[in-house]
């Protein structure tokens, strides 16, 4: 789809980039040329990553530890990836935490973490990145990773819906904003892509999954490779006239229904509490 090297000379940071889409993406880029820095709270993950892409690519992979929720960190990111690439050109911001609930079963300390890491996380970096840009007349771009009920809302999902559409709007906000910078914003929707960890979070067992791709009118979930082209396409060049938009990639799902969780309300109380030991077991074994 991409000729060789259509990323080549430019820097990008990927939040969340040591599993899952964002492990997908960051090996996506580098494969095409592209200096990847990727970064997440655990060091142990985003090494090992950074290794095995670079072995993969030959492109040289930074992993640099922050917590997106902390300003500090995300500019020290920033500065590692300058002393190292020159400059960053690019900012994708992918890190995230979901899981599904009863929102009457959630603490206020559940909310929280959900809201901070994907909606305060966001605009963190992207203000970060931002000044960067704007100081050093740099043309950046910012792709951020958002929900297909970051439009609509969802059932049982609420802190996940809340803080995606505080970043769909922040996207379309900033672009607006700041394309007299030559900055650019856009936003992907993912509907269904199998990832580890996040996955057993949502769909704690197979019924669920069957059940979630008889509602997709392709009758299958998304493949990592596609997520991790349209991804490189909004970054590169070839896009340079979009911005404030947000692309939707999810088989057609959205179009049997708003809100992408909301048939969860067929399950009994006593079902949640087994989804919820399942969940947590499964969390215990990561």
């Amino acid at each position: 789809m991409f000729r060789d090297n259509i990323l080549k000379g430019k820097t990008i940071i990927v939040t969340g980039g040591g599993t899952g889409l964002g492990k997908s993406m960051s090996e996506r880029f580098s494969e095409l040329g592209a200096n990847v820095v990727i970064t997440s709270r655990k060091p142990e993950v985003i090494e090992k990553t950074a290794h095995e892409i670079t072995e993969k690519t030959g492109n040289t992979v930074l992993a640099v530890r922050a917590d997106v929720r902390k300003p500090f960190e995300n500019e020290n990111v920033l500065e590692e990836a300058i002393k190292k690439f020159g400059q960053v050109d690019v900012l994708l911001n992918n890190a995230a935490g979901n899981f599904i609930s009863p929102t009457e079963r959630l603490s206020y300390k559940a909310f929280d973490t959900i809201v901070d890491i994907v909606l305060k996380g966001t605009y963190n970096f992207t203000l970060a990145a931002g000044k960067y840009w704007i100081k050093n007349k740099i043309a950046g771009t910012v792709l951020n990773i958002v929900t297909t009920y970051a439009s609509t809302g969802s059932g049982f999902v609420v802190p996940s819906a809340i803080a995606k559409a505080g970043v769909l709007n922040l996207t379309r906000s900033l672009a607006s904003e700041w394309g007299k910078y030559n900055i650019r914003l856009n936003a992907v929707a993912p509907g269904p892509f199998p990832t580890k960890g996040a996955w057993d979070r949502l769909f704690p067992g197979a019924d669920f999954e069957k059940k979630l791709i008889n509602k997709i009118p392709l009758k299958r979930v998304g493949e990592h490779i596609e997520l991790a082209n349209l991804a490189t396409y909004l970054i590169s060049d070839f896009s340079a006239y979009i911005t404030g938009e947000v692309v939707t990639i999810d088989g057609g799902e959205w179009l049997g229904g708003a809100g992408e969780f909301n048939w969860l309300e067929v399950i009994k109380p006593e079902q949640w509490d087994e989804i919820q030991k399942t969940i947590k077991e499964k969390n215990r074994k990561k």
